[in-house]
């Protein structure tokens, strides 16, 4: 590895101060909002509003080289710049990231809340501190997604104008259906799709805000659920091209992150045989084949596929985007520039270019070009 990698990051997360909620809200809307707590060493609990969970916490990793057995470095899951976004970009720097979408960590269970009022207050709250807070330290190379209030199909609007007004460019959906809601096929969110469409608005559904996580238990459960968790992302995305929203709103751009690349093609050929072969129960009628409308409105970033970039080179897919998952233990900070070397050793030119700047920078246009 002689020469960096430049690349944009279609997924990567902020971690919030742990007081966020009682800086931008009344305590007695702060108390309900999603809050962490160490239980023991290994494990945290997490509340929304009356809800609670737990789950495990990642150990600190140690890399070694293989041959020696030398230790290369120890890291945890949370690098220098997860809570100072100063300091983040110099990760980003280090890393070789340029422009990155940054989604909600313990923000994105707010999905759980079941009250309408306190999820558009706390929305509203949340996006404005993006701006003022997150947003100036680089307005070129930062997309802060914008917290929805998705229990009432107005106040989502309401709020994804409202984020577009004052500077966001990217709305972050649960890829399940919100609480005592319809599913994202149903009639009801089509005013959101026509909305988020003539706002030039990116709808950015993240893998794992569907809910519970834990479905699979016993051997092997931790491989299950991890592989689980990304199908709620892609299932969002399937809804909204069998419902026909592409074909009322073709500008509509829906970014699908860490749910990888090599799920479009197979859908969408799935989905073609699906239509072609049991046509008789189709509703509604499309004009195109499925899988044109996932080639051409959705976006979908994976971090470590080696399989990736040949959604786009062997199985035309062009929307395909590297994602960094910057912080979390999940992604590639440490060992960024090792993983794109060998994720595009031997892939065109043409195509690297694509996956790890061109395909952001169609979404995401205000934001600068990495240097050369």
């Amino acid at each position: 590895m002689t020469d960096k990698i430049w690349a944009h990051s279609g997924d990567s997360h902020f971690l919030e101060p742990d007081d966020l909620w009682h800086q931008i809200m009344p305590a007695s809307q702060a108390d309900r909002m999603p809050r962490t707590s160490r239980i023991s060493e290994d494990e945290e609990l997490v509340e929304v509003d009356g809800k609670s969970f737990t789950r495990k916490l990642p150990k600190v990793m140690t890399a070694k080289n293989a041959a020696t057995g030398e230790t290369i470095a120890e890291m945890s899951h949370r690098p220098p710049g997860a809570r100072d976004v100063k300091l983040r970009l110099e990760d980003l720097d280090e890393e070789g990231i340029w422009g990155e979408v940054m989604y909600q960590s313990i923000g994105m269970w707010c999905s759980l809340i079941e009250d309408r009022k306190l999820i558009a207050e706390a929305a509203r709250a949340e996006n404005e501190w993006l701006v003022s807070e997150i947003l100036p330290a680089a307005p070129d190379r930062l997309v802060p997604a914008a917290l929805m209030p998705m229990l009432d199909v107005d106040d989502a609007i309401a709020e994804l104008q409202h984020a577009k007004d004052i500077g966001l460019y990217i709305a972050s959906l649960p890829s399940g259906r919100p609480p005592g809601r319809e599913d994202w096929n149903h009639k009801e969110w089509d005013p959101l799709w026509a909305a988020a469409e003539e706002a030039d608005m990116v709808i950015g559904f993240h893998i794992g805000t569907s809910g519970d996580q834990v479905k699979y238990r016993g051997r092997g459960g931790a491989l299950i659920n991890y592989v689980d968790s990304v199908q709620d992302g892609q299932y969002a995305a399937m809804k909204l091209v069998a419902s026909g929203v592409f074909e009322r709103c073709p500008g509509l751009k829906v970014l699908v992150s860490e749910a990888g690349a090599t799920w479009v093609p197979y859908m969408g050929d799935k989905l073609n045989e699906a239509y072609r072969q049991h046509a008789m129960f189709v509703y509604p009628p499309l004009a195109k084949a499925p899988k044109e409308y996932l080639y051409s409105n959705v976006y979908a970033s994976f971090q470590h596929d080696e399989t990736a970039p040949a959604a786009m080179a062997a199985m035309g897919y062009p929307n395909v985007m590297f994602g960094s998952d910057y912080p979390h233990l999940e992604g590639t900070y440490g060992h960024t520039q090792k993983t794109l070397h060998e994720i595009f050793h031997g892939v065109a030119p043409e195509v690297r270019d694509r996956i790890t700047r061109g395909t952001f920078e169609e979404l995401f246009p205000h934001v600068s070009a990495p240097p050369s």
